[in-house]
């Protein structure tokens, strides 16, 4: 839970819009992560400005308990 509560800080500060939040549950990692076999899935779609996503993408990174995450561009 602090690690998504972490995450809409983030986007919140990061002056992004969450358009969709999906919660996708715990589920098996395909691989281990950090000693972690196990990993809680939460989809977000966003809005924001590409050059915010690299401020976000250096605090993810140094945050513990977010395992992955990844951005990806939708294409319209």
């Amino acid at each position: 839970a602090g690690g998504r509560e972490f995450v809409k800080t983030l986007f919140s500060g990061g002056g992004c819009k969450v358009l969709k939040e999906e919660d996708m549950g715990d589920r098996l990692l395909a691989y281990e992560v950090k000693k972690s076999k196990r990993g809680f899935y939460v989809f977000y779609e966003l809005e924001a400005e590409p050059e915010s996503l690299h401020a976000m993408d250096k605090a993810l990174k140094l945050h513990n308990e977010i395992l992955k995450y990844l951005f990806i561009r939708k294409e319209e």
